[in-house]
């Protein structure tokens, strides 16, 4: 599997589909296992529907077969930087991006650093009376990572898993980050306990420029999903 190193951290990535089409990265759901691998569990695996793109799949820090050290200040900024990192790595000043679940905040994140034409979100994740979900999946996570890494402090874990999981809406971005989008958005509402039905509703309501597809979880609506995306990223975008 292909690799970047970042100082201490090695991010791993796959391509997929067309090397010489357009660029997409795709930001894997999983939370805090957020890797290429856990496409296979989506009704709909773009590694595999996206003919004729360049689709490239990474694996978040220590998630999947990315590896880095945990570090006193980590947060969202941490993936970003990761995300940013691979590309400028690939050569790609900006790409369309497809993310799920903690892929989307990671998206929009991505689309502030302005290195993204368009977005294609499902199921955002977000706070919505659930925040013991989330520190309860950071946790499990933690266990994981820290048996390879006992030199990390319990203050480090705990600032590192208030940086991701102790803010609101998306956490990883506020209601003013969403407003201030200056990408298209292709949105796939959530609708369970981690991808709340309500955030994705305000997210429909704040994006400036946004296209919902609902029910896209329906199998008689997954070959109009695989439809509308594949229209969505061949329509012009701008950088955010």
């Amino acid at each position: 599997m292909p690799h970047v190193d970042l100082g201490p951290a090695r991010i791993h990535y796959t391509e997929h589909g067309d090397p010489s089409g357009p660029p997409v990265l795709l930001l894997a759901p999983g939370g805090m296992h957020s890797a290429a691998a856990w496409w296979s569990r989506s009704p709909w695996d773009p590694r595999a529907r996206l003919d004729g793109l360049r689709v490239i799949a990474m694996d978040q820090r220590n998630a999947g077969s990315s590896t880095a050290p945990v570090r006193p200040g980590d947060g969202w900024h941490s993936h970003t930087e990761d995300q940013v990192a691979l590309l400028d790595h690939l050569g790609l000043d900006e790409v369309d991006v497809v993310g799920m679940c903690i892929g989307g905040p990671y998206a929009v994140r991505l689309a502030h650093a302005g290195r993204v034409r368009r977005a294609v979100v499902f199921q955002p994740i977000g706070l919505d009376d659930n925040r013991h979900a989330f520190h309860a999946i950071f946790t499990a996570w933690a266990t994981e990572v820290g048996a390879a890494q006992p030199q990390v402090s319990d203050e480090t874990w705990a600032a590192y898993g208030h940086a991701m999981f102790g803010g609101d809406f998306m956490f990883g971005n506020s209601r003013e980050d969403v407003a201030g989008l200056g990408v298209p958005v292709l949105l796939m509402p959530g609708t369970d306990l981690y991808h709340p039905a309500e955030t994705s509703r305000e997210f429909a309501q704040l994006a400036p420029r946004v296209e919902v597809f609902d029910h896209w979880r329906e199998p008689a609506r997954l070959d109009a999903l695989h439809a509308t995306i594949l229209r969505f990223l061949s329509e012009p975008g701008s950088v955010g």
